[in-house]
């Protein structure tokens, strides 16, 4: 690394930005340190110098530092100052954006799950029990940037209030009430706001005083217009420049043209704008952590990659959208005068054996404490916020044939009968049942249910998990229930043996790799579940696609005997794959 350099302070001139007084031009890149191994923060940071820019911009995640209500974090992965500092000790200045909220494809789009536990808790708006979490929250981080402002001769040059708050509300007192939270701790940096750029998002998002900024992937000239309406004089600034796009679930996976979104480029640093290149890095929705969207009809949950169509590849890949930004970028503000690092190894690929197996219905207790409750709870009442949660009761029997139905189901249902599964209910199909037949004396009544990711955007963000309506057999209520959460947060309690096993099991292989490097795992003629390795929970895995491989980084791996666990839902493969190059799935190109 460099030295630390002392930062110039932004500040806003008559057309554009000013560094101590000269005009500056900011081309910047997203990556999200909470979503990148710590251990390649520098290998992705000294990619993106490379590409030309000066700047980096990244969310805070609320959620990975407070996971525990009052339990704060900034340690390893979650050592935000740490991430802050190597990018200055590399000459690239730092925007943050603190949020609370940031959407980001994140789960709960960064809010801690607990929130919901409240059940009038109102979001993102001047609600006192919420901007009592706020409060609390910004106590805790905002000590942590303060020291590392330009005017503390840190890399921070600029902090975000709130995000794109037009696309939810015009609660105007609520954003002021943020940008003064963060004042009163000492923020002294430039403060800005980000929205559409549209004019109904400007009139909700905007804070009088304050720099606004556009989001937006397309049709430069357009927006751009849009933002000098609202903000006559000022920087003109596209905070997000959707060069590409995200995945969800049962959908094709985005990819856009690299020469259009060059030349979108090109055109908007031509004007004169400053640009947020977003992602410049996407990396992984890790662990249980990716959001979802919800377009009013359908529940459209994220994948695990976050790769994004990036010009740095989720596994640090520089592609072809890499060296045509970087043409762009030298055209505007001369030769990078960096190279970027080698690409870091690949594992050789492989095939694995699956050697244990643990059921996941006979680990129960070793996996969690059950509660008693007389109707099934949520997640949030019981105090969980990620994972999955199973419910147990007796019903009565005989019954001949009934109609079984869960109401308030978020996500995904897998319903048993005496052990064996009587199908799968999901969210978006409230109306569907399942019929059963319960025999004389009764049966063991069993529901295992996924949190697939909280909505991160739009008027649908208090989305509460796992059952908060009850279930019943035809229009009867079933009422006394075991209840367990399962953040399957610690997996050292299983025993593992080698019968074979039908329903939602965990499957643990040995691999064998001579050096640590980064490796993809896929798992063909596997159902749905999620991956750890060496105790890292990798992400999900669906049949339904469009993501095929997980990224497994090399930091993760050992030289010697590694383990994998697989948590599969349904029913397993024969082998895990072990491949050297990624496949996202079938592409699509998103729709300017």
């Amino acid at each position: 690394m460099t030295s630390p350099r002392v930062s110039a302070e932004l500040s806003v001139g008559e057309s554009g930005f000013l560094r101590d007084g000269v005009p500056h031009q900011i081309i910047s890149a997203a990556i999200h340190y909470f979503r990148v191994h710590p251990q390649l923060w520098e290998d992705r940071l000294l990619r993106l110098r490379a590409m030309g820019v000066n700047a980096v911009e990244t969310y805070v995640a609320w959620n990975v530092h407070e996971a525990v209500r009052g339990q704060f974090d900034f340690t390893g992965g979650n050592d935000l100052a740490a991430f802050v500092r190597i990018a200055g000790d590399l000459g690239l200045d730092v925007i943050v954006r603190p949020g609370p909220y940031i959407c980001a494809e994140w789960e709960f789009g960064g809010f801690p799950g607990w929130l919901l536990a409240e059940p009038g808790m109102r979001l993102r708006r001047m609600d006192e029990p919420y901007l009592d979490a706020v409060d609390a929250w910004f106590d805790a981080l905002l000590p942590v940037l303060v020291p590392l402002q330009a005017s503390h001769g840190g890399p921070v040059v600029a902090m975000q209030v709130e995000n794109e708050y037009g696309s939810f509300g015009n609660d105007t007192e609520y954003l002021e009430y943020v940008r003064q939270a963060m004042i009163r701790r000492g923020a002294d940096c430039l403060l800005f706001t980000a929205d559409g750029a549209g004019d109904s998002f400007q009139l909700g998002g905007r804070i009088p005083g304050v720099l606004s900024t556009g989001t937006f992937g397309s049709r430069p000239e357009e927006s751009l217009a849009c933002l000098r309406r609202h903000q006559p004089a000022g920087p003109l600034v596209c905070m997000e420049y959707w060069h590409g796009w995200f995945d969800h679930w049962t959908e094709l996976h985005h990819t856009r043209d690299p020469q259009e979104a060059a030349d979108v480029l090109d055109r908007m640093l031509a004007d004169g704008a400053s640009v947020n290149i977003y992602m410049g890095h996407g990396g992984t929705n890790f662990g249980w952590w990716n959001g979802a969207n919800h377009d009013g009809t359908t529940y459209q949950p994220t994948v695990t990659s976050y790769d994004y169509g990036a010009p740095v590849g989720e596994a640090g890949e520089l592609t072809e959208k890499f060296h045509l930004f970087r043409e762009v970028i030298a055209r505007h503000f001369g030769p990078p005068g960096h190279h970027p690092p080698a690409q870091l190894p690949r594992l050789a690929p492989q095939l694995v054996a699956v050697t244990g197996r643990a059921s996941l219905r006979d680990s129960l207790d070793v996996l969690s404490k059950p509660l008693r409750r007389l109707s099934t709870e949520t997640m949030e009442a019981v105090g969980q916020s990620l994972g999955l949660i199973h419910y147990r009761t007796r019903v009565r029997g005989p019954l001949e044939s009934a109609q079984l139905r869960i109401d308030g189901l978020a996500d995904r249902a897998q319903v048993f009968l005496d052990g064996t599964e009587a199908g799968v209910l999901e969210r978006d199909r409230p109306l569907e049942a399942l019929q059963v037949v319960v025999e004389d004396g009764g049966a063991e009544l069993e529901v295992l249910v996924e949190n697939m990711g909280r909505i991160n955007y739009g008027p649908l963000l208090a989305d509460r998990k796992g059952i908060s309506g009850g279930v019943r057999l035809d229009n009867q209520s079933q009422f006394d229930w075991e209840i367990r959460p399962l953040p399957l947060d610690d997996l050292s309690g299983l025993a593992f043996g080698d019968r074979p096993l039908e329903g939602p099991a965990f499957h643990r292989a040995e691999v064998e790799v001579a050096e640590p490097a980064d490796g993809f795992i896929a798992l063909p003629g596997w159902t749905k579940g999620m991956v750890w390795l060496n105790g890292f929970t990798l992400g999900r895995y669906w049949d339904r696609g469009p993501q095929v491989t997980l990224y497994a980084p090399g930091p993760l791996w050992k030289a010697g005997c590694n383990e994998i666990v697989v948590l599969e839902l349904h029913g397993a493969g024969a082998e895990i794959e072990l491949r050297d190059t990624p496949d996202l799935g079938p592409t699509q190109s998103p729709q300017s």
